[in-house]
This record gives C-alpha cells, structure tokens and sequence, in this order.
C-alpha cells in the first residue's frame, strides 16, 4: 500500500483538489483507493457527498484515527491510500509526515507560497527527510514564473517534473463530485493529472 500525503503550510495551494483527482486517477486505472481527510474544513468530504458513489471513499478523520485507519485500509487490500491535511504547521502534520511513504507539497508560484514552502521544507528534513516533492500547482499560462519557483524549490527538494495550469476544468469538476478526467476526458488537466499520477506511481 502506497500512502500519499498532501502537506502545506498555507492554505489555498490545492491540496484538497489535488487529493481527490490524484485518487480518482488511481480509481479510473483499477486501483483500490481511499482519501483520508484530515482538514477541519472538509472539502474533500464534501466533494465526496456530491459524488454520490462509493468508489472513491472519503473519511473525515482526526489525526489520533490515523494509524488505525491506514492498518485498516491495509487490511481491506487498499493499494493507494491519499491523506489530505490542513493548510497549517501543527501535531498533525508531524505525525502524518511520519505515516506517509510520499509527501506531496503543492505550491502556486508567488511570493507568499515559496516563503511557507521553504518552513514546509525544513519541517520534512527535520522529520527526516522523508521520499517529498513540491507539485507547482495553478501556473499561469503565460510569463517565466513557474521557472522562476522550480529553480527557487529546488535548492530546498525536489520538484515533480509534471507541472499543473491554473485551469478551470480543475474547480468545475469538483462542483458535481467529479475530476478532471471525468469532465474533459481529453482536455489538458486531465492530461497532466494523469501525467502526475504515473510519475508518483513510478517513484
């Protein structure tokens, strides 16, 4: 079982939107998938509610439920298991940096998002260097800004070579309960979700 965290210090990087497309991805390719979600806000949940099926299950949970929950779904033969975490440093993210196999670090290409990934960086090093990697997430379509972050994350870790567009099939397939690819199976965003996962997959 694979175990993918998805961790920031700020909120509004899209780790939320992230986890359930990355878990849909792994669900449309045969995979037994599950989302955990550690957020007071609970947006993974609530896509889940719209969703209406079960074959991408979202439980709330706190984080003391964590390793319960993942000896569970290690049980029930899951083969992928997503935890999407708060937009904050506290406890949790500690103990999930210590559960995950994978940590994955969304990050837009401002200012204020390098700054809170540089404190998200030391907390993975600190924890001890844990397998991580920032996803640069919601580039603009044009201008040198996306080169600009890779170069300034990769003094801190490595970067996903895949990165994602700041496109709106990402937030309109959330509205119903759906993902990138069951929206615009051919469109961009689904391209690069699916691009993603199998560079995760891989790794």
């Amino acid at each position: 079982m694979k175990t993918i965290a998805l961790v920031t210090e700020k909120g509004g990087t899209g780790k939320s939107t992230l986890a359930v497309h990355l878990a849909v991805c792994a669900a449309r390719q045969g995979k037994a998938v599950a989302v955990i979600d550690l957020d007071p806000q609970g947006s993974a949940l609530h896509w889940a509610s719209l969703r209406g099926r079960d074959d991408v299950p979202v439980v709330a949970a706190k984080i003391q439920e964590l390793p319960g929950l993942l000896a569970s779904a290690r049980k029930q033969g899951a083969d992928i298991v997503v935890i999407d975490t708060a937009g904050r440093s506290d406890v949790t993210t500690s103990h999930v940096l210590e559960s995950a196999d994978l940590v994955l670090i969304p990050c837009r290409a401002s200012l204020y998002d390098l700054e809170a990934s540089r404190h998200t960086a030391e907390m993975i090093r600190d924890a001890g260097g844990k397998h991580a990697a920032f996803v640069l997430n919601a580039i603009p379509a044009r201008g040198s800004r996306a080169q600009e972050a890779r170069e300034a994350l990769e003094t801190m870790l490595p970067v996903s070579p895949v990165e994602l567009h700041h496109l709106v099939a990402y937030s309109d397939a959330l509205n119903d309960g759906r993902s990138v690819e069951e929206l615009e199976p051919v469109g961009k965003a689904a391209q690069e979700i699916r691009a993603l996962y199998d560079w995760i997959i891989n790794l």
